[in-house]
C-alpha cells in the first residue's frame, strides 16, 4: 500500500514537470531545436585537420628544381599559394598583417647545391601565435619536403648510375590505420559532441528545476504534501531523463544517417552507457539545482562544472598531454567516460566487457550526486 501511494506521488509529481516543460512552444523547441543545430555546426567546424593553409614563396633560385618544390606545395590540398614575393621584407611584413600564415624562402643555389649531391636548407617562416595550427602546418611542410628529397634523390641516382637503383635499400613506411581507416576529423569528434550536448542540455534544465520551484512558489504548495524527499527527486528526475533519452536518440540518429559515422558495437552497449551518463548529468544538474538559491546562481555554476568538465573530457585535448594532476582529476569526471565509451562502440565495437569499469565509474558518480541531492533538499522555501 504505502509503494502504491508513492508512487501515485511520484505519478502526479512526474505529470507536472511534464506539463511545466512541454506547455510552453518556446521550451518545446529549446528541447531538440538547439541541440540539433548545435550537433550540424560542431559536426563541421569541430577537426583537428588544418587545411587551405595561406602560404607565401620568395624563389631566389627560379630553376626547375625550385619551381618543383613549389608545386608540391600549390598543388597540396593543405596549402593555398597566395603570394609570390619579391623582397624578403614582403614575407615579415606578410606575416605580420596575417595575409599569410606560413612562407618560404629558396636561397640562390639550391639547385646546384642539389646537383653537386649537397644538401640544401629552405627557410620557413611561420607565424606560430596559434602553436597548434604552427605544428600541424610544419607537419605537413616537413612531409612535403621529405617527399621531394627522397623523390629528387631517386631520380638523380636513375640518371647517374641507374645499375645501382635497385641495389639501393628503401624502407617504405606503410600506414595502415584501424577503426578510422581514411582518418575522417568526423568520425572522432561527433560521438563527442553528442556526449556533450546532452550533459549541457540535461545540466541547463535540472539545475533549475528546484529553484524554478521555490522562485515562482509551487514549492509552497509541495510542502503541504505527504511526498518525501526521494520522491520529489525522482519525479524531477524522469521527466528530463526521457527528454535526454529523445535527445540521445536524436543526435545519435544525426551522427550517424548525416554525418556518415559507422556504429560498429551493439546498440544495447550504447544505451546502457548513454543512460548511465544521463543519470549523472541528472544528478550535477539536481545537486547543483539544490545548492543555488536563485535561477541567476544555478545558471552560473552551470557554467562552471560543464566548462571544465568539458576540457577534462578529451574531447579536443588528449587526456595524456595533460599534467599528472589534472590527467587523475579527469577520471572522476562522467563526460571523459562517456566520450570514451561512445567513440570505442561507434568506431571500435568496443562491448561491455571493455567498458564496464567506465559504465561503473559514472554510476557511482550517479548515485552519489542523486543520493546527496536528496539529502541536501527540504521541502522548506529559506
Amino acid at each position: 500500500m504505502r509503494f502504491r501511494r508513492a508512487l501515485s506521488r511520484i505519478g502526479h509529481m512526474m505529470t507536472k514537470e511534464f506539463l511545466q516543460t512541454l506547455r510552453d512552444p518556446h521550451t518545446r523547441w529549446i528541447l531538440w531545436g538547439p541541440p540539433l543545430l548545435q550537433m550540424l555546426i560542431f559536426g563541421y567546424a569541430a577537426t583537428m585537420e588544418i587545411k587551405h593553409v595561406r602560404m607565401a614563396v620568395l624563389d631566389f633560385d627560379n630553376t626547375q628544381e625550385s619551381r618543383e618544390l613549389i608545386s608540391r606545395f600549390s598543388g597540396s590540398r593543405y596549402f593555398d599559394l597566395v603570394e609570390r614575393a619579391a623582397r624578403p621584407s614582403d614575407l615579415r611584413d606578410g606575416i605580420d598583417r596575417g595575409d599569410f600564415l606560413l612562407a618560404i624562402e629558396i636561397d640562390s643555389g639550391f639547385a646546384q647545391r642539389l646537383r653537386n649531391g649537397q644538401g640544401a636548407t629552405v627557410p620557413v617562416i611561420v607565424d606560430s601565435a596559434n602553436s597548434n595550427t604552427a605544428l600541424v602546418a610544419l607537419g605537413y611542410v616537413n612531409a612535403i619536403g621529405a617527399q621531394f628529397s627522397a623523390d629528387y634523390h631517386k631520380d638523380r641516382l636513375e640518371r647517374i648510375a641507374p645499375k645501382l637503383v635497385s641495389f639501393v635499400p628503401q624502407v617504405n613506411l606503410v600506414a595502415r590505420p584501424w577503426f578510422n581507416e581514411g582518418l575522417e576529423s568526423q568520425w572522432y569528434f561527433v560521438p563527442g559532441v553528442i556526449g556533450n550536448l546532452l550533459l549541457i542540455m540535461i545540466m541547463n534544465l535540472t539545475a533549475f528545476a528546484v529553484v524554478r520551484e521555490r522562485e515562482i512558489g509551487t514549492l509552497e504548495q509541495v510542502m503541504v504534501t505527504p511526498i518525501r524527499r526521494w520522491e520529489f527527486i525522482l519525479g524531477k528526475t524522469v521527466p528530463f531523463f526521457v527528454i535526454g533519452c529523445f535527445d540521445a536518440l536524436m543526435l545519435t540518429l544525426v551522427g550517424t544517417l548525416w554525418f556518415g559515422v559507422p556504429l560498429r558495437g551493439h546498440i544495447l552497449v550504447l544505451a546502457a552507457g548513454v543512460m548511465i551518463f544521463l543519470l549523472a548529468a541528472l544528478g550535477s544538474g539536481l545537486l547543483l539545482s539544490t545548492v543555488a538559491a536563485t535561477q541567476e546562481q544555478a545558471r552560473n555554476t552551470a557554467f562552471f562544472f560543464i566548462m571544465p568538465a568539458t576540457t577534462l573530457s578529451g574531447f579536443g585535448t588528449p587526456i595524456s598531454s595533460m599534467p599528472p594532476f589534472f590527467q587523475h582529476l579527469s577520471y572522476i569526471n562522467p563526460l571523459r567516460h562517456v566520450v570514451l565509451i561512445l567513440r570505442s562502440i561507434y568506431l571500435k565495437g568496443s562491448g561491455f566487457d571493455v567498458l564496464w569499469p567506465n559504465m561503473a565509474v559514472m554510476a557511482a558518480f550517479a548515485l552519489l550526486t542523486l543520493g546527496v541531492s536528496i539529502l541536501r533538499f527540504q521541502k522548506s522555501v529559506e
